[in-house]
């Protein structure tokens, strides 16, 4: 088993195990992503107890908490999966995604339950969380322990295609329902159906895990009485196997996530948010670029059993690293041309004392932001301006072009003052920025959509580099009796908290600093931070045999 023919063809219970793995963890990641791919009307659904912007950023920041605990479900199903086997911990974890997913699909929202509405949603991301926690480490394992030696990276690519493949398919259900009921209504209600369909996948997949038979490396390892009793312990509680944890995490997954959430969930708020395009259209140009550079991830990791994991994975993070800012700005040409002319002909100035300044960052809607350079912030990032801060005295200043606006301060003011003020700054506000050339919505007719595409798969093709080869890597790194514990954790850490919270920090940095790229340096740091330690500390393991050290 460990030693076959690197050039011997695939045999059919292996061609079984790839497909079941990889059409299971593909429903999963359908039904996590459905979440993220809904974002903005799931704001207006559960949080509309809030500003618009705040609400935004709260359903990111729910969105975000299924990453937060899926480092949870990786030792919970992790533990389990070294315990007692690879086939029933995955069969638990998406039995418990896909019951979670649909309870989404049926869930009273703001206006019929409030506040409670939107905490069972954050419960119900939770569980969705603690699900992908055991999924992933266990499909990766389970498809890299039938793999012979040579094409470990081939084989466990697939695997890797399953996260795009899964948001590929929400993008393309969110489509057709939109596209069949009409916009009003799919926002209104017909937004809940791609989440009830999730149950009919459920299906499926239990059926499918429930033929599939256990992997032969645990087999034998059970056989031989050599399971680990104490997983965690062994994992996290011995030196020679945490330092490589903490090696995989910042070496080499912390890049990975970020390189992969920019490429693909940050690009597609990038357009929708900050670009205004429409979220069908938007949809459609990201489903397209998915589907032209997915082939990708099994090119690199089959090129990985070749030349080595790691050149691969570092290569992607430092590209990466070095074009998102030139990219994501001939996005904003190509996406939305008059946006970009309006930036470049017109800047915006905001002159306020920077010590009134708060950081502009409230999910949970308690903070009111009453100073007049805040409530400036406010306008100005709900209408996507790029801006520069400059330090002033007294009441805050917009400077449009050459035309100057003042804010005013809330405090203390009666809620029908305040509202009546609201109201007029917003529309002066407004109509500077639009007699500027700022537009409310991109211009369809101006949406050079083969450039947009071609940015976009570049974007993805950089995550196939990093993604591609990380799950072989992820598993020649540690020994079968705690393999599975021992990659979840650190996957799920770089992808649950440095990935996951990536589209939240990356828009309260944007509403913070006025700068709608600045967002982008939490993942060019991160990616050059796993570049040079990565470089420095980790060695390459496509040559390990990872039956020699059980």
């Amino acid at each position: 088993m460990a030693n076959a023919a690197t050039n011997t063809p695939m045999t059919a219970e292996e061609k079984k195990v790839i497909f079941a793995s990889s059409l299971g963890t593909v429903f999963e990641w359908y039904d996590f992503y459905l979440y993220g791919s809904l974002a903005a009307i799931i704001a207006k659904q559960f949080f509309a107890g809030l500003d618009p912007t705040s609400a935004f950023i709260f359903a990111l920041l729910a969105f975000a908490a299924g990453f937060i605990v899926r480092p949870f479900g990786a030792l919970v199903f992790g533990r389990l999966g070294d315990m007692i086997g690879r086939k029933y911990t995955f069969l638990v974890t998406i039995l418990l995604m896909g019951v979670s997913t649909f309870l989404v699909g049926v869930l009273p929202n703001y206006a019929s339950i409030g506040v409670l509405a939107p905490i069972v949603l954050i419960v119900l991301r939770l569980l969705q969380g603690l699900a992908l926690g055991g999924e992933y480490g266990g499909a990766a394992t389970y498809v890299a322990e039938h793999a012979p030696n040579g094409k470990r990276g081939a084989y466990t690519a697939w695997i890797q295609t399953t996260a795009t493949l899964g948001l590929f398919l929400s993008l393309l259900v969110i489509l057709g329902t939109r596209t069949a009921l009409g916009e009003e209504a799919f926002a209104d209600w017909g937004w809940r159906i791609p989440f009830i369909v999730s149950v009919f996948l459920l299906g499926i997949s239990v059926w499918i895990r429930m033929s599939m038979n256990e992997s032969p490396a645990f087999k034998k390892m059970k056989a031989e009485g050599k399971t680990s009793k104490a997983p965690l312990s062994e994992s996290f509680g011995q030196w020679k196997n945490l330092k490589i944890v903490i090696l995989a995490l910042v070496g080499l997954v912390a890049g990975q996530a970020v390189v992969w959430y920019t490429g693909q969930f940050y690009a597609l708020f990038f357009l929708t948010q900050t670009l205004k395009v429409d979220g069908a259209t938007a949809n459609i140009l990201v489903a397209i670029s998915l589907l032209i550079a997915t082939p990708f991830f099994v090119v690199f990791g089959s090129l990985s059993d070749k030349i080595g994991r790691k050149p691969i994975i570092l290569a992607g993070c430092l590209i990466a690293a070095l074009t998102y800012f030139p990219l994501f700005k001939a996005l904003t040409s190509a996406a939305n041309p008059d946006l970009a002319h309006a930036q470049a002909n017109a800047p915006v100035t905001l002159i306020a004392n920077q010590s009134e300044c708060s950081f502009q960052f409230n999910p949970t809607g308690t903070a009111k932001f009453t100073s007049s350079c805040d409530i400036a912030k406010q306008v100005l990032a709900s209408n996507s301006v790029n801006y520069e801060n400059v330090e002033g005295t007294g009441i805050a200043q917009i400077k449009v072009g050459e035309k100057v606006i003042e804010s005013y301060s809330s405090k203390g003011l009666p809620a029908d003052e305040a509202k009546a003020k609201d109201a007029e700054f917003k529309k002066a506000v407004t109509t500077a920025i639009k007699e500027a050339g700022y537009p409310a919505k991109a211009d369809p007719a101006k949406l050079n959509k083969p450039v947009v595409v071609a940015i976009l798969t570049l974007l993805v093709i950089y995550v196939t580099m990093v993604y591609g080869p990380i799950a072989a890597m992820l598993v020649e790194m540690f020994p079968t009796r705690i393999r599975y514990t021992s990659m979840s954790l650190p996957y799920h850490i770089g992808n649950g908290w440095f990935g996951g919270l990536l589209p939240t920090t990356a828009f309260a940095i944007v509403a913070q600093t006025g700068n709608i790229y600045n967002g982008l340096w939490y993942p060019i740091i991160v990616a050059l931070i796993t570049f040079v330690v990565g470089l420095l500390f980790v060695r390459d393991t496509k040559d390990v045999d990872i039956y020699a050290n059980d």
